[in-house]
């Protein structure tokens, strides 16, 4: 299977690479941004106007984002580069939203009407049957959690390369894998986040009125509790604040997963058949390649989000 990687500057493509000595590609339904790691092997002497890195698995492109970090060496004569990427969506979790309450919001408003950040596109959906209140310090990425999780219930999400999305996609792929197929498939549990009691304080900072327990973390003996102040961004639902919270923190807390030889093309929310799961949202993607060749590891979540049963 094919795969080169492109550099870019702002206004043009340095060079293409299929010298690929390894790379390592991660996607994660709670993690606004797509990841990349590799290194190849180029004939460039510098890469200084370098901006974008692409990379392609066959004819598809499974990620653009910004030069985080790029290093070049010398070996035995061979010249060796080295990257880091995210996607250009974490950008999203590095500019700040005005603080306020801000009325009839929707995806499009939020994210059309503020800056104009490279490569980014958006879900089309004028729904502004809410609100959002920003706190200080809050990011456009909060902002379209806030929204999302009003509007829909369902934490946001990157599609694609860099398309932001707060419904799953409408036409999802199910792709099937037999026992012929997976080179091994697993289990794992994680609660180190998962909170016991959450309080949250009134206006005048009096605590009591708002609280919740989670059964969940009291069946695996966590305890753990967490206060907060009032929270503005739930001001017509104060006791969504606590649920929100309690969901948030058990994110991705079981996965089911198999990973198998290739890649067929899988993003999020397509769903997946194999072992004991039928028919479920994907939640991780994570491909690596060497010279041993490709290998995908899909996962599926079940947790307050996503159910994989």
């Amino acid at each position: 299977m094919n795969v080169r990687i492109a550099v870019r500057s702002r206004t043009e493509l340095i060079a293409e690479y299929d010298k690929i000595l390894s790379f390592s590609f991660g996607k994660d339904v709670y993690t606004p941004w797509t990841s990349l790691k590799a290194s190849f092997i180029s004939d460039e002497a510098s890469f200084l106007t370098a901006a974008e890195i692409k990379l392609y698995i066959g004819e598809k492109l499974i990620h653009h984002g910004l030069v985080d970090r790029l290093e070049q060496r010398l070996e035995n004569g061979v010249r060796i580069t080295s990257v880091s990427s995210k996607g250009f969506t974490s950008l999203l979790c590095r500019n700040q939203l005005e603080p306020g309450l801000k009325t009839s919001v929707s995806i499009n408003s939020l994210m059309d009407g503020i800056y104009t950040l490279p490569h980014i596109t958006h879900e089309d959906n004028s729904n502004t049957s809410s609100y959002i209140y920003v706190k200080n310090g809050s990011s456009i990425w909060d902002g379209i959690v806030n929204l999302s999780y009003k509007l829909t219930e369902n934490y946001p999400f990157i599609s694609g390369t860099n398309h932001v999305r707060i419904t799953p996609e409408p036409l999802p792929e199910n792709f099937t894998f037999g026992s012929s197929d997976i080179i091994c498939m697993g289990t794992e549990y994680s609660y180190n986040r998962t909170l016991s009691h959450l309080h949250m304080a009134e206006l005048d900072g009096i605590y009591g009125s708002f609280e919740y327990e989670d059964t969940f973390a009291a069946s695996k003996e966590i305890v753990r509790h967490l206060y907060f102040e009032f929270d503005r961004q739930f001001v017509n639902e104060p006791q969504q604040a606590l649920i929100y919270r309690a969901k948030y923190a058990k994110r991705g807390s079981q996965r089911y997963f198999c990973r198998y030889s290739g890649y067929r093309g899988e993003d999020l929310t397509d769903t997946a058949t194999f072992g004991g799961i039928s028919s479920k949202k994907i939640c991780t993607i994570d491909i690596k390649g060497d010279s041993d060749g490709i290998t995908t590891e899909i996962g599926v979540y079940n947790d307050s989000f996503y159910s994989a049963y």
